[in-house]
């Protein structure tokens, strides 16, 4: 099987702005289970090297379309367990861990829509070193130092509005005016505990201090801020005329708009100049026995074939090598320079204040 290492991890959240709490137990039960499977033997002690098993925060419908064309091309079983909407990431992240402490590990792969959990994961020793031949040509700001993951297809932190009824002249053009009590009531966030919108708030005490995030999450909370579900709750949100702006991730404005919604989106400055940029990222569960096909999987799924795939999808995903970038014809919004590192050392910090402020 598998084998082991971690930390424990206990969250408290909020559906919405209710306030219910739940622990471990009960965010590992929000998982859906597409199909499972575990780090098995056959009946004559070698490891079943044609079936992986792959815990996958990417979203399911685009992540399905990948995994089946891998399977086609090389004949592998790929059981894909998926994360909820609502505990994006975070709750397949504190499965690994409990399975990690009970010595029982399920995944080989893991394929996460963000990269911030699997940093953390990383420094626990929960994954294992690989520098794959197909993520030669990825820059080393989205790679890890020790080639525990690698970071593939962005996706960017934004402001979505409908253009019906604002104007392009009254968007914010930063994060940090959001926190005004004349936008803070209008504004819809995904609960801050999990996903994308964890690691957005994580940003902000990296880059601003503990005191000016708390400070802003303070302004937010009384003014009235709208605490929703997941990121593509505050899309809906907007579309619906329910709330004015939606802080949420580019590929759920691209989604909604091929939908039919009406809306804009624009890349605010975190203030330093960009906007937050967020890609997956890709690593093997650490000392998975059916290692080699798990590396023909991490070399497909870092490849610019794959890349390419979730740039010409309905999520728009945005490819981090700029030879692919110029040849779709698309352009990288201006980044921040947080590092990936700084925000996954500020997530404890701001996740306490989110609890203690934000979801009280």
């Amino acid at each position: 099987m598998c084998v082991s290492g971690g930390y424990r991890t206990t969250l408290r959240i909020k559906d919405g702005s209710v306030g219910t709490k739940r622990t471990l137990p009960v965010l590992l039960s929000a998982i859906v289970v597409a199909s499972s499977g575990a780090c098995e033997r056959n009946q004559g002690g070698a490891t079943d090297a044609a079936k992986l098993v792959v815990y996958c925060s990417v979203d399911e419908g685009f992540a399905r379309r990948v995994l089946t064309r891998f399977s086609e091309r090389t004949g592998t079983r790929v059981e894909t367990i998926f994360d909820s909407e609502a505990g994006k990431t975070t709750g397949l992240v504190n499965r690994m861990v409990a399975e990690a402490e009970s010595g029982r590990p399920r995944a080989d792969v893991f394929w996460s829509g963000e990269v911030f959990n699997t940093i953390l994961l990383a420094r626990q020793g929960l994954l294992e070193a690989y520098d794959s031949p197909s993520a030669a040509d990825i820059p080393e700001d989205y790679r890890d130092g020790e080639r525990r993951w690698a970071g593939t297809a962005v996706r960017a932190r934004v402001l979505a509005f409908d253009p019906k009824v604002v104007s392009k002249d009254e968007v914010p053009t930063h994060w940090e005016p959001l926190a005004e009590s004349r936008f803070a009531e209008q504004t819809a966030i995904a609960n801050p505990m999990f996903g994308t919108t964890r690691g957005h708030v994580a940003a902000m005490f990296a880059l601003w201090g503990t005191d000016r995030g708390r400070a802003f999450l303070t302004k937010w909370h009384e003014g009235g801020i709208q605490v929703l579900d997941s990121n593509s709750a505050t899309v809906r949100s907007v579309a619906a005329g329910r709330a004015r702006w939606a802080l949420t991730d580019s590929d759920d404005v691209w989604v909604a708009r091929r939908s039919g919604a009406s809306l804009d989106m624009v890349y605010p400055d975190m203030g330093d100049g960009g906007t937050l940029l967020i890609p997956c990222s890709v690593a093997i569960v650490r000392g998975c026995q059916r290692i080699g096909t798990a590396r023909k999987l991490v070399d497909f799924l870092v490849s610019a074939e794959v890349e390419r795939m979730l740039a010409e999808s309905d999520s728009r995903n945005l490819p981090v090598r700029a030879a692919l970038r110029e040849s779709l014809g698309l352009a990288m919004p201006p980044a921040s320079g947080v590092s990936f590192d700084a925000v996954a050392d500020a997530m404890e910090e701001a996740e306490k204040a989110v609890r203690e402020i934000l979801l009280r």
